[in-house]
């Protein structure tokens, strides 16, 4: 049995792990008519024939009656260190996309519903999933869960799992688990990280991991590992100072750090910490009186309240962004549904609710895949063999879910990597409002998703 000590040690790591997968290699369709804004094929839709208004009877099929679908979501409320919003935002996403597609009528004569809303309460992810099982009353689970213990059993149990995807450990080699981006490769080169460098014209880097968190580490070592690689190709940038055994949440500050940084001559740091470490860092920069020299990458940082709560702290930093930045133009995506349907709720739009909507399409794809006479196996199986462009109406970079449950590797990237590499950024401007980096109808910088080499990205639209 753990003792209190090994436990509150095991859900800090894990944690810490949460927020530092988003990592430097993140690459963060409305129309007249909302029913067709993520159907069409280049929304990265199922290619279906079949009419999503007719109505087939169901038994035996979990969650679906005559009239309605149920999903449960299960996720981080309470118990959060952070004291951000988890589970609550992502479900006001999810309600969201409900709403949006119920309004055209839902699928299949059915409404979507979001029946159940369990908080695993930070260290019960695999009870709640349990019970989420025994239950068995719900056709799929959503989970924004930092810890997803339970996440193996929900799929071992052939239940289409939605996650938000933080945590490839718990993905890997699961084809019924389906995430807001593919599973990524955190011990690899990043081209978005050599990209960051190059826009901000910085010379000497630095890097900041939590020891406490392999996938910190990583971060930070692989991400000081790309800086050489494409030094050449970014101005001869090179790598000053990495410090990959922080303690988490720098309770001791990080004085000394800051002064070796100052001393090495650094002007831009690459963090692989969480939001609120990024800010005692900031803090601390600026208290040694080189905060308007010295500008930060953040990998966690896309949360304009925090930003502008902090004043200018931020002025002129990059925030990496997993999907269609708020700040971008819509275009033909369903940035403008997003806009619009939380507005209708009086939601705030968020990253979690983001990654909560494109989770929520996800589903109805997978339901326009399986076809009107649906259960789960043929919903996963639908979404593993169909949706090989699923780009959530034009919001993220396309998956192609039928290879893209497995991790690349440093070797090979084509295997089950993207199609495109991809990274999305903003910039802190005036007033600490984000600002879009490159063109807002073209949001991302994209490589050919076949070699790490690198070329100059090409600034790409999904929609």
């Amino acid at each position: 049995m753990l003792t209190q000590r090994t436990h509150a040690r095991l859900r800090r790591s894990v944690l810490v792990a949460m927020v530092v997968t988003l990592a430097l290699a993140a690459c963060s369709n409305s129309s007249d008519k909302k029913t067709t804004s993520s159907t069409g094929s280049g929304s990265g839709a199922a290619s279906s024939s079949s009419d999503t208004s007719q109505h087939v009877a169901i038994s035996g099929v979990p969650g679906v009656s005559d009239s309605e679908i149920h999903y449960s979501s299960l996720g981080t409320n309470s118990n959060n260190p952070l004291g951000t919003c988890v589970l609550d935002c992502f479900d006001d996403g999810i309600k969201a996309y409900f709403d949006f597609r119920n309004s055209a009528g839902g699928i299949y004569g059915r409404k979507l519903v979001l029946s159940k809303e369990v908080d695993d309460q930070l260290g019960s992810n695999q009870a709640k999933a349990l019970e989420i099982i025994s239950a068995n009353d719900t056709l799929g689970t959503f989970t924004a869960a930092q810890i997803g213990s339970g996440w193996a059993d929900l799929a071992s149990n052939g239940i289409p799992t939605y996650t938000w995807a933080i945590n490839p450990a718990q993905t890997t080699g699961h084809p019924e688990i389906f995430g807001n981006a593919a599973t990524t490769c955190i011990d690899c080169t990043s081209r978005a990280a050599a990209l960051a460098v190059k826009t901000a014209g910085a010379k000497k880097i630095a890097f900041l991991g939590y020891g406490v968190s392999e996938n910190s580490k990583l971060c930070a070592d692989f991400g000081a590992k790309s800086i050489e690689k494409y030094s050449a190709q970014i101005g001869g940038a090179t790598v000053a100072y990495t410090n990959d055994n922080l303690d988490f949440g720098l309770a001791n500050g990080v004085g000394p750090e800051v002064t070796a940084m100052k001393q090495a001559g650094v002007d831009l740091i690459l963090g692989c910490i969480d939001l609120n470490g990024m800010k005692t860092v900031a803090q601390e920069l600026q208290r040694q009186g080189i905060r308007q020299t010295v500008k930060m990458v953040h990998t966690n940082t896309y949360d304009q309240k925090f930003v502008q709560d902090a004043g200018d702290l931020f002025a002129g930093d990059l925030i990496g962004v997993q999907f269609r930045p708020f700040e971008a133009d819509p275009g033909n995506s369903q940035l403008k549904d997003f806009h619009e349907w939380m507005a209708k709720r009086g939601k705030q739009e968020t990253e979690m609710a983001m990654n909560g909507w494109i989770n929520a399409d996800l589903a109805y794809q997978g339901l326009v895949a399986a076809g009107p006479n649906f259960d789960r196996k043929k919903v996963i199986d639908g979404t593993n063999t169909k949706l090989t462009n699923f780009t959530a109406g034009g919001l993220i970079p396309p998956i192609d879910w039928s290879r893209q449950h497995e991790a690349p590797t440093q070797d090979d990237l084509a295997s089950h990597g993207p199609a495109q590499d991809c990274a999305a950024y903003v910039k802190v401007g005036a007033g600490s409002k984000f600002e879009m980096v490159g063109d807002p109808s073209k949001p991302w910088f994209c490589w050919p998703g076949t070699t790490r080499d690198w070329t100059d990205p090409v600034p790409t639209n999904f929609t």
